[in-house]
């Protein structure tokens, strides 16, 4: 098949959808298919040190990509004509998958669906207009709202499929009115072969968590900082955030006017030298807002899973972290606000390490059964190919007990 992909960011951008397109666009090249992208210059992160992807890369003009509201607005809208020409001028494609950056652009894979006669695939990484909605961008049912939310879904029922993160985002597009028979889960991924387990440099008495990636407004800072506060004077405790987001500055001043010499930032990490940035921490620290359940599902949890750590997330307990914490036994959830849970499970963890090279162990085991590059990226190459692999059921909110307040493990000790 003749294949083209659409996302505002793309190779060398560094951007966490760039990454996983790259490593679609490879498979389905090896599958013996000709692929093609249509982005933007890019401007999102970093670039990347890595060699192009196999695919036709057709970069169209615009506003450059800045993190302010109206830059970012006003680039998402010059991106949307000119991917559309594109589109619409190249020779007919096959199939076309739409990402969502920026929101909306699944229209233009609808536009091409029906002018060109090509298969549509919406591959959902973000949830709009709820995203926008939970974050206080836009009012409840105004005009923003009910508008994109229409454009969204008409987008949405037209496709020949989607393409879903994870059983809370199903559930969430279940709740817009989108058949769950016309969804597909197709969880992320990570290179078990170029991230794998080595041991953490530095002081083997302390207990180091690392934060890798955007900090932004779906993830929940606040429960965080209030926790690292409540173990400011324990030597054993060390935060380390790598890369950047709206919300690094909120945390730089928290950390700042307390004093928290504890918490460390540092700038993003090459892909080629990810291995390494994640063997800095003991645990792979994973925010998210209750509000954002289902819209994002954070794809920085299976990079923790190749690199042999457990996740500890702060989040709610039916978002798709949590359920795979239950489900491999790798990891541990804190919900939303709990900061004295969270400070607890800390200490606790700090005294029993052995229970955290365990997790590791099964976080890394379950990466490789399930979360694989290969089997990743092959669960979208079959769905496109017509040989879907998951049949998606909604979940239901799950909820546990623990006396730490936080969700442990069958097993592990209270």
């Amino acid at each position: 098949m003749k294949i083209v992909l659409l996302n505002q960011f793309f190779w060398p951008d560094s951007a966490a959808t760039s990454q996983q397109m790259s490593d679609l666009t490879t498979t389905l090249a090896a599958r013996g298919h000709e692929v093609h992208v249509i982005c933007s210059k890019g401007g999102y992160a970093k670039a990347a040190s890595t060699a192009p992807p196999p695919a036709t890369i057709h970069r169209v003009s615009g506003l450059p990509f800045v993190r302010g509201k109206i830059g970012r607005v006003l680039s998402y809208l010059s991106f949307y004509p000119f991917a559309l020409v594109r589109a619409l001028t190249l020779p007919r494609f096959d199939m076309v998958v739409s990402l969502t950056t920026p929101p909306l652009v699944s229209l233009v894979g609808t536009a091409v669906k029906v002018f060109r006669g090509s298969r549509h695939f919406i591959w959902e990484q973000d949830i709009y207009p709820d995203v926008a909605l939970n974050l206080g961008y836009i009012k409840p049912r105004g005009v923003i709202d009910r508008t994109v939310g229409w454009l969204a879904d008409t987008s949405r029922k037209h496709a020949d499929g989607i393409l879903s993160l994870g059983k809370c985002m199903t559930h969430r597009l279940v709740r817009r009115g989108i058949p769950a028979t016309h969804m597909h889960l197709t969880e992320n991924w990570s290179n078990g072969d170029q991230i794998h387990p080595l041991p953490r440099p530095g002081n083997p008495d302390e207990l180091t968590l690392l934060y890798s990636g955007n900090l932004g407004l779906a993830h929940d800072v606040r429960t965080f900082a209030l926790a690292a506060l409540e173990l400011k004077d324990d030597p054993r405790f060390r935060f380390i955030f790598v890369g950047s987001g709206s919300r690094r500055e909120e945390l730089r001043q928290f950390v700042k006017a307390y004093g928290l010499e504890s918490v460390e930032e540092r700038g993003y990490v090459p892909r080629d030298q990810l291995n390494e940035g994640l063997a800095v921490g003991d645990i792979g620290l994973v925010l998210q807002q209750d509000s954002c359940s289902g819209l994002v599902v954070p794809s920085k949890v299976y990079g923790i899973m190749a690199s042999g750590r457990p996740i500890l997330f702060v989040g709610p307990a039916d978002a798709t972290p949590a359920l795979h914490i239950r489900e491999h036994q790798c990891g541990w959830q804190v919900d939303n606000g709990d900061h004295a849970g969270l400070s607890r499970l800390l200490q606790y963890l700090a005294d029993h390490k052995d229970e955290v090279h365990a997790a590791g162990a099964r976080a890394r085991q379950a990466l490789m059964e399930h979360y694989d590059l290969p089997v990743g990226t092959a669960r979208i190459a079959s769905v496109l190919e017509g040989q879907p692999v998951h049949a998606v059921q909604t979940v239901m909110h799950l909820h546990s007990n623990s006396p730490l307040g936080a969700k442990l493990p069958k097993g592990s000790a209270t």
